[in-house]
């Protein structure tokens, strides 16, 4: 028997407390979020049937839910719509990553005020969609040119903005000088110990890359992002760039913690040298094209992924689909062909399936409706542990 509030305590200890009250909070405010803050609960709830069992070794995100896709510019300069959280990757059965997408639409179905009916619709769409790019064999992408729907109304927003409002929302500006703006919303104040050990580390970073200055470091603060990572080891960094003010960027340095999802399935991992390295290593593998600036190094003694800081707002406004289904089913289906693709991407590495057995199981169809049986029963699981948080949260048991 598993004692919710417990694990949930257990798993967060050691977090930066002020970030981790955030989390505590925001999980109290729906299913949804909830189930964004608990992957860790997620795995080890999940139900050891046969029909994850049966589904082909891949390698997943670890995290996949409706709000871990989003825009980010690639290092290739050009702008892509993909999965950008891979915290929790690992080689896993591919049916547990469909499982958390499904069991996301159907735990956020009363945040975005759809009906049961049209919760199990989209569920449907994504298994659909899903099979159909397995069976496709071929890797594919989604960028402005190939996008449609809500997702195009995301490419065509960011059309529009310049480095310098981007830059503008994260910090303020006096003269041509930038700093970062310190609000509690985004972002909080770093200790001058720890402001002089993140610009020695960049220091050192830059050295060896081609051009140094552009990663000379303006300004620093802890970053406010996410639900499940919230209270993990995370800065903003503001660095010189193409040159002050508008030529600045903005990077993010996160520990890189052991995959929550690993302990739970029975799939063999590789050994990594460390958390970091399987971290950009996987998200290299299965995005077309990777975010700027990403890599895996080392900081304070630990593991981080530094990469180019990824904008919240640059997500798909899944509220935005005003009461007109299609609209939500393309995203869905979207995201469910992104996971396809990824796992055809990285298919063959380190143990996980060849594109031929994939392709074999994207044409069978007998494992759809079982699938979102499974996915239903995760959901309910979810929001009766939501509950049980609620209480104990309400009792004053998570104060941080």
């Amino acid at each position: 028997m598993i004692d919710v509030a417990d694990t949930i305590a257990r798993f967060n200890a050691g977090r930066d407390p002020e970030r981790l009250a955030m989390k505590f909070k925001a999980m109290r405010t729906s299913p949804f979020v909830f189930l964004r803050g608990t992957c860790h609960l997620f795995y080890e709830r999940l139900p050891q049937a046969g029909l994850l069992d049966d589904a082909p070794p891949v390698w997943i995100c670890g995290d996949m839910h409706l709000e871990n896709f989003g825009s980010y510019k690639a290092d290739n300069g050009l702008i892509y719509f993909d999965n950008n959280d891979f915290d929790e990757a690992c080689l896993a059965p591919n049916l547990a990553e469909l499982a958390r997408l499904l069991t996301s639409v159907l735990a956020g179905a009363a945040d975005l005020k759809l009906s049961r009916a049209q919760a199990l619709a989209l569920c449907q769409t994504a298994v659909e969609a899903y099979g159909a790019a397995l069976a496709f064999g071929k890797a594919r992408w989604v960028e402005r040119e190939t996008s449609s729907g809500m997702v195009r109304d995301l490419f065509d927003a960011l059309a529009s903005r310049t480095r310098a409002a981007h830059l503008d929302r994260r910090t303020t500006l006096k003269g041509k000088t930038r700093t970062l703006k310190v609000d509690g919303k985004k972002a909080l104040p770093v200790s001058d110990e720890r402001r002089a050990a993140v610009t020695h580390f960049m220091q050192q970073f830059a050295a060896g890359e081609s051009d140094p200055a552009f990663y000379r470091v303006l300004d620093v603060a802890r970053r406010i992002a996410g639900t499940g990572s919230l209270g993990v080891d995370r800065y903003v960094i503001l660095v010189e760039g193409k040159g002050s003010p508008d030529g600045n960027y903005l990077l993010d340095l996160k520990e890189a913690l052991p995959s929550s999802v690993v302990p739970h399935v029975r799939t063999p991992q590789p050994a990594w040298r460390s958390e970091a390295e399987r971290v950009v290593e996987i998200q290299r593998r299965n995005q077309a094209v990777s975010q700027a600036f990403l890599h895996a190094v080392d900081f304070n003694q630990r593991s981080y992924v530094l990469r180019s800081l990824q904008p919240s707002e640059d997500r798909v406004a899944l509220q935005d689909w005003n009461g007109k289904l299609p609209r939500l089913e393309a995203v869905v289906g979207s995201m469910a062909e992104l996971s396809a693709w990824a796992h055809l991407r990285s298919g063959g590495r380190q143990k996980s399936s060849i594109a031929d057995e994939m392709i074999a199981f994207g044409n069978r169809t007998d494992w759809q409706s079982p699938l979102i049986e499974f996915a239903a029963q995760c959901a309910a699981q979810v929001a009766a542990d939501w509950k049980t948080y609620c209480d104990a949260y309400d009792r004053g048991a998570f104060a941080v």
